[in-house]
């Protein structure tokens, strides 16, 4: 019985190795579907309209974690009194784009995307004492330095949306 014992933790040992190996994690991201928002990244300049008034902001896009995940460092001022941070990541486990947001409010907003006909997008679905709705963003027109984002609300399902940002981007040379 001792030799059988032995044999058992021997083939263990040597098999242990083996199974670390298929469970250890990889460690970078450069799949094409991990590059699909590298076009957000850069030094920006925002011009939008706050309470009826135009103002700029500016956004600091960049690649961290080896390249896993694209940090989003929103400066309000002058515009708003806004500042808030983001991290996107494609996950590689459910093939979907997630984000999550903090800001200067106290504000926890958790967002899944993608591409979606040609134009990269993140939605929600949140809660208040009023009920359900939808959130979205949506960067569309997307050129080298400039491009458009939209974040929008929809209260009937995702049947309509109103565009509550409508904010031009311009790359800061």
């Amino acid at each position: 019985m001792g030799g059988v014992k032995f044999l058992a933790a021997l083939l263990a040992t040597a098999a242990a190795p083996a199974v670390l190996a298929q469970t250890l994690p990889s460690y970078g991201c450069d799949s094409p579907e991990s590059k699909q928002l590298d076009f957000w990244i850069g030094e920006w300049e925002l011009t939008y309209v706050n309470n009826g008034a135009p103002v700029k902001s500016r956004n600091r896009i960049t690649k961290a974690l080896d390249g896993c995940a694209i940090l989003e460092e929103f400066s309000g001022a002058p515009g708003t009194k806004l500042d808030g941070r983001s991290y996107s990541t494609f996950d590689r486990m459910t093939r979907r784009w997630k984000q999550t947001w903090v800001d200067n409010t106290g504000s926890y907003l958790d967002f899944t995307g993608g591409v979606r006909d040609g134009q990269m997008y993140f939605s929600r679905e949140a809660e208040t004492t009023g009920g359900k709705f939808q959130q979205r963003m949506i960067w569309q027109d997307v050129k080298r330095d400039s491009l458009k984002w939209l974040w929008q609300r929809s209260d009937d399902g995702g049947r309509t949306w109103a565009t509550q940002w409508d904010i031009d981007y311009r790359r800061l040379k």
